[in-house]
């Protein structure tokens, strides 16, 4: 049985790929208190995004298991 967060963590994952994003923009839009919403800390669980840091500071980056989940639902 599929995931019900899996549109919201499918969304997530595509809308860190589309461009640079900044680790605390992430967060800023993703993250929620609702115990029940855990798009944020599922999607870093399963490793299809992570936090990287470099010159500009944290981004986030879609993984390669990120990649591979958009490609399976079509978005990739």
């Amino acid at each position: 049985m599929p995931d019900p967060l899996d549109p919201l963590i499918l969304d997530m994952v595509e809308w860190v790929a589309r461009e640079p994003r900044s680790y605390s923009e992430a967060l800023e839009v993703w993250r929620t208190s609702c115990p029940r919403l855990t798009v944020w800390e599922d999607a870093i669980d399963r490793g299809l995004v992570e936090r990287r840091t470099g010159h500009g500071g944290a981004q986030m980056a879609v993984t390669a298991r990120g990649r591979s989940f958009l490609a399976e639902n079509g978005r990739g």
